[in-house]
């Protein structure tokens, strides 16, 4: 089995029904965060942890985002030349390095049937190979990249990694919760999976991130999974088998700041927090809002 991590799933097939209505026309992975879709943060990831080859897992109504990671029109670059549009070019020329040394391909998910569905339509462009996996609404701000931490754990363990992150009591029924045994710094085995569980019922204040490190055994476990009651394959309930079987799969407590875009209350947090960030943007906004009497 090849043990280097050189290929991401990125499963955005979503209805995006919390972002209604502008969704139906707009995938709200398309949906700026700064100055930039929030799905070029996850690739600006992939690609910054070594990653070549990146597969969408998409539906039929998500082309323009395929498109969007492709070299822009000739024709366009001239036009910004001629009229001297410095920052545009820039802007351009930054996309197109970032897309320069990666492959992109799609597979379509016929129905949302599930997110270890989903993974699971990716399985004939993966080998016998770890492969590394990035949901969509999921960024993390960090100065070594949370999917290259995951890669560091299983090139030690090489067997699946979690990205976790520690969340307040309250917000744990949200999330899929972790019981676990520490083995190391801020490196953990993953005992038990409990989603969603019960205010008082959390096996500790560990949640899991949409970040994963998946080895051929997780698909050979995907492919006999069976569906729960609302008829989804889901990748917890995948792993939870996996550790009745006996399997080891570990967990990670990434360094970084956590952001979500899953929602819009989420998103309008992690477009606030990155743009108040950027040097580019962030002390006039921070002065605007403190004239207005905003903060």
């Amino acid at each position: 089995m090849n043990s280097e991590i050189k290929k991401a799933i990125l499963p955005i097939a979503g209805l995006g029904t919390r972002f209604l209505p502008l969704s139906t026309i707009m995938p709200k992975e398309i949906w700026p965060v700064v100055d930039m879709p929030a799905i070029q943060f996850i690739v600006e990831e992939a690609k910054a942890s070594g990653i070549e080859e990146i597969i969408f897992v998409t539906n039929k109504d998500k082309k323009i985002i395929l498109d969007y990671f492709k070299n822009s029109p000739i024709s366009l670059k001239k036009i910004l030349h001629s009229r001297k549009k410095t920052e545009a070019i820039d802007a351009l020329e930054g996309l197109e390095e970032l897309i320069k040394g990666i492959t992109f391909s799609s597979v379509i998910q016929e129905r949302p049937l599930g997110d270890g569905h989903a993974i699971l339509q990716a399985l004939p462009k993966i080998r016998k190979e770890p492969v590394g996996v990035l949901f969509g609404d999921d960024i993390v701000d960090s100065d070594v990249p949370c999917l290259q931490q995951l890669i560091n754990v299983y090139a030690t363990c090489q067997r699946p990694v979690l990205a976790l992150c520690r969340l307040p009591k309250e917000l744990l029924p949200s999330y899929g919760v972790v019981q676990v045994e520490k083995i190391a710094n801020r490196v953990y085995k993953v005992k038990k999976i409990v989603e969603k569980p019960k205010p008082g019922e959390e096996p500790s204040d560990l949640a899991i991130v949409g970040k994963y490190i998946l080895t051929p055994e997780v698909f050979d476990f995907l492919k006999i999974a069976k569906p729960n009651e609302k008829q989804e394959i889901i990748l917890a309930d995948t792993f939870d088998k996996m550790l009745q079987a006996g399997k080891s799969i570990y967990g990670y407590e990434f360094e970084g700041k956590w952001l979500e875009c899953g929602n819009k209350m989420a998103w309008l947090k992690t477009d606030l927090y990155l743009t108040l960030k950027d040097p580019r943007y962030g002390a006039e906004l921070k002065k605007f809002a403190k004239e207005n009497n905003l903060i």
